[in-house]
């Protein structure tokens, strides 16, 4: 686009084949790949009045209408069936009048409640598809500083501040968050639990209005918290059942190791900090020191709580995990004692009792897979539902906080769903968690 090209706003409703819009929000605020793109298709019109905007911005210098003729360039638009209508173009003098009926040039027809859905099918295919690459992007920068602490502890913390500084960037502000249920095959093991305990801990030190410094240092210090484990091998960096006492001092021994990588890699004292005491409990009952409250860290404290909630739904054995709503509760019954309560209640107000990746029966008996939740308003969740005669592919995400009288009845382990649904619903195996920003309307950005 030329620097000196006029920009313009204009209604969505008035939007017509053959514009060229600039939207704004970043790559995260809409289903398209790009911010600025000439309109080709109805659907993509669809799309946009799906998203709530009420204007855009457009350029009428690169948009497809002929300035010598004063109608549109009709050639880039066959097989459309529809010739949009001549855009609005600022001037001191009025537009002149047809001379005739048949010189009025017809305006795009509304769209159809198939192509709506079509439209809004798409725009929740493309921002999960935006989110789980975010994820992915994520997943794949931690990765490289896990693998380069030990031989450059120093670029790895470099490579680990630039992706808190990224997430925390994306956080801070006044707009609602959705946290969002990701595809199981999203990121490997490792760097997916230190993104999610990355993740939430943050959405959690936002509910407490940190510090942007604060807000690093807990970021920081939950992506790299486990990072003493990597001296240790495989077999002892998890806490099993089958391990004698021993064995159990040799897990511990991760802390220690990951204070001592975390002076090689140059950490700040509260990121240090985060991972010096990310298992110790507020009653005295952790390790290494088995520090009470008062002498642990706020962002310490988040760490530890967030730490053991991804552990309860992403075990090592996958078939000891339980559902996000079963670890909630687990928690809030035996976790009073252990964690910090104002801290706890935020977590479960945030998460609400049926977080992101809980199966759930509907009050209209349907059955549903919780999606994604407001992380300020969580009562009201989305959930896919199992419709049936509606193939999966095609099933839209519904919204509890928009449709009147249906809310969530029961929570339910995935085993005791009838087995067409299980199919259905296709429960993850393994939760993993991202976020992105909600309108004011409610709607996903």
């Amino acid at each position: 686009m030329k620097s000196d090209t006029v920009i313009e706003t204009i209604e969505v409703a008035a939007l017509t084949i053959g514009m060229h819009i600039h939207l704004d929000g970043g790559w995260m605020s809409h289903p398209f790949p790009r911010s600025n793109f000439k309109i080709s298709s109805l659907d993509q019109i669809a799309t946009l009045r799906s998203l709530g905007l009420q204007r855009v911005r457009w350029s009428p210098h690169d948009s497809d209408f002929s300035h010598s003729t004063g109608r549109w360039d009709t050639g880039s638009q066959t097989g459309t069936g529809v010739e949009p209508a001549t855009p609005p173009v600022a001037s001191d003098t009025p537009d002149p009048v047809p001379d005739s009926a048949a010189e009025a040039v017809p305006t795009v027809a509304a769209p159809t409640p198939q192509d709506l859905h079509r439209a809004a099918l798409a725009a929740q295919r493309a921002a999960l598809a935006a989110c789980e690459r975010q994820f992915a992007d994520s997943a794949r920068a931690a990765r490289q500083v896990f693998d380069s602490v030990a031989a450059q502890p120093v670029a790895a913390r470099h490579g680990a501040q630039a992706l808190t500084e990224q997430l925390v960037s994306q956080m801070i502000g006044n707009q609602e968050l959705c946290i969002r249920l990701l595809s199981e095959g999203a990121g490997d093991k490792a760097s997916a639990h230190a993104l999610n305990v990355s993740v939430i801990s943050l959405l959690i030190g936002r509910t407490f209005n940190l510090s942007e410094a604060e807000m690093l240092d807990l970021g920081l210090g939950a992506l790299l918290h486990d990072i003493g484990k990597a001296e240790l091998p495989e077999r002892f960096r998890h806490r099993e059942e089958h391990l004698n006492a021993a064995e159990i001092k040799l897990y511990e021994t991760h802390v220690s190791l990951g204070i001592a990588q975390a002076r090689r890699m140059e950490l700040a004292p509260g990121a240090s900090l985060v991972i010096a005491q990310h298992h110790e409990h507020i009653d005295g009952s952790g390790f290494p020191l088995k520090l009470q409250s008062d002498r642990t860290t706020v962002p310490s404290r988040i760490v530890s709580l967030v730490n053991r909630y991804d552990k309860l739904c992403n075990p090592v054995n996958p078939g000891k995990a339980i559902t996000p709503h079963e670890a909630v509760a687990l928690m809030f019954a035996q976790g009073k004692n252990k964690y910090d309560p104002a801290i706890l209640g935020a977590f479960i107000k945030m998460m609400g009792v049926y977080p992101a990746g809980s199966v759930v029966q509907l009050t209209d008996d349907r059955y549903a897979l919780v999606v994604g939740v407001n992380s300020s308003r969580p009562l009201k969740p989305r959930v896919l539902v199992h419709e049936a005669g509606v193939p999966r592919d095609e099933a839209l995400v519904l919204d509890l906080e928009t449709v009147s009288g249906l809310g969530i009845r029961r929570s339910l382990k995935p085993s005791a769903l009838p087995e067409r649904t299980l199919d259905y619903l296709s429960p993850r195996p393994r939760v993993s968690y991202f976020f992105e920003p909600i309108q004011n309307g409610g709607t996903l950005a």
